[in-house]
């Protein structure tokens, strides 16, 4: 009986009997068996895409401390006045972007705020337009309420920003959001100005909300990442996503904000109040705790984050890949090879990505959205002494043999 109740959404009554294997599952089911093959040689994880460090002990004490007070016990609904002037503060001082407390918003999580959202603004028939590669979240609640999703292409031709001329206009009628991720996953491209300032002419002269996801703004190199809240126009038409989970390593705590159109943020406060009850006070006390002392408590991940970049791209570049330097995030995005000398042939990312897991015991993530394309992550957990063995480790896995592109 149950089988026949499930919503069309996940698949109806076929939920749960599909048998295709999904990118992510093939790639756990290949760990498990090349570990289960190699019991004496680690697995060198470069597919994660989570901080590796815990949240600093300063985080941690600050929670300690707060939990432990009885009136911090009750729901927050729509978060602590606390949070939202720390916010406040840190925008302007970071950012230069002066907000009210009425466009500021916390969420439990940045996944949690681009599954809301569609709920304030779908209706049947509605389309989001979404990058790819990208973070599908925003897009498949789209779908869920009767949306459609129309993807972008991000190619590295053109820096991995999307060409927003090349949108058909019966799309740009139809559509409700315009989907950004600058600092990007997975490409670890910046969005200058100059494309904030299309954006949001294009959004502007289509009726359509930006939904630019910063969740990697900190974690930046050799440039800086604007909000794209500091270009003028954008509070017409603009929010900003904010997570505490990569710059904090509060990854599992679930915290971060969403800022900018006062009517956008209202509306979503109205979705938010319906769905969920707050995140815990003691969590919003330590995240306002950490946007105080951002500078002190981000500068060390951002430098790790950094020196291994630096490390791996030079590795990689020294064995015929051509990869370029991230200017932000914490992974690199290059082109998968052909094949090697040795006679192996990759037709996709996919299938390079498998033999690095087979034969080098090295993890990454495939895309094969917009041609073929490796992902790693630099996000390994190791002491700085660790780090070095890891890092000389996959170097010599890597060159033991000779690529083809």
């Amino acid at each position: 009986m149950i089988q026949e109740l499930f919503s069309d959404r996940i698949g109806g009554n076929k939920f749960g009997t599909d048998t295709n294997i999904y990118k992510f599952e093939k790639i756990k089911i290949a760990k498990r068996e090349a570990i289960s093959k190699n019991p004496n040689t680690p697995l060198i994880d470069l597919g994660v895409g989570e901080p590796d460090s815990r949240a600093d002990d300063q985080l941690i004490d600050v929670l300690n401390a707060q939990a432990r007070k009885s009136e911090n016990r009750y729901y927050s609904d729509n978060g602590i006045d606390d949070l939202k002037g720390t916010i406040k503060d840190y925008m302007a001082r970071k950012f230069d972007v002066s907000l009210s407390t009425d466009q500021i918003n916390h969420v439990i999580g940045s996944k949690t705020a681009l599954a809301m959202l569609p709920l304030a603004f779908i209706n049947l028939g509605d389309v989001a337009i979404l990058t790819i590669p990208g973070y599908p979240v925003l897009g498949t609640h789209t779908k869920y309420l009767g949306g459609s999703v129309y993807n972008i292409e991000l190619k590295e031709e053109n820096n991995f920003l999307p060409d927003l001329s090349s949108i058909p206009a019966d799309i740009c009628k139809k559509a409700k959001f315009l989907y950004l991720n600058y600092p990007n996953n997975p490409t670890g491209a910046l969005a200058p100005v100059e494309f904030f300032k299309e954006a949001i002419a294009f959004a502007k002269k289509h009726s359509i909300i930006i939904v630019h996801d910063a969740a990697y703004i900190e974690l930046t190199y050799d440039k800086k990442q604007p909000s794209i809240l500091s270009i003028d126009g954008a509070m017409d038409v603009a929010i900003e996503i904010h997570s505490f989970s990569k710059s904090f390593n509060m990854t599992g705590w679930r915290l971060g904000w969403i800022c900018g159109n006062t009517k956008v943020v209202n509306a979503f406060k109205v979705v938010k109040d319906n769905s969920d009850s707050g995140a815990f006070i003691p969590i919003q006390l330590a995240g306002s705790y950490g946007l105080k002392n951002s500078e002190e408590l981000i500068k060390p991940t951002r430098e790790k984050y950094k020196r291994r970049l630096t490390r791996i791209t030079a590795i990689l570049n020294d064995l015929g890949f051509n990869v370029k330097q991230p200017e932000g995030t914490f992974y690199l995005y290059f082109k998968s090879p052909k094949g090697t000398q040795s006679g192996m042939k990759f037709n996709t990312a996919e299938d390079f990505s498998q033999y690095l897991i087979k034969e080098k015991l090295i993890s990454s993530v495939p895309w094969d959205d917009v041609g073929n394309y490796l992902r790693f992550t630099c996000c390994f957990e190791a002491t700085l002494e660790q780090e070095e063995e890891i890092l000389s480790q996959l170097e010599n896995r890597l060159k033991s043999e000779t690529y083809v592109f």
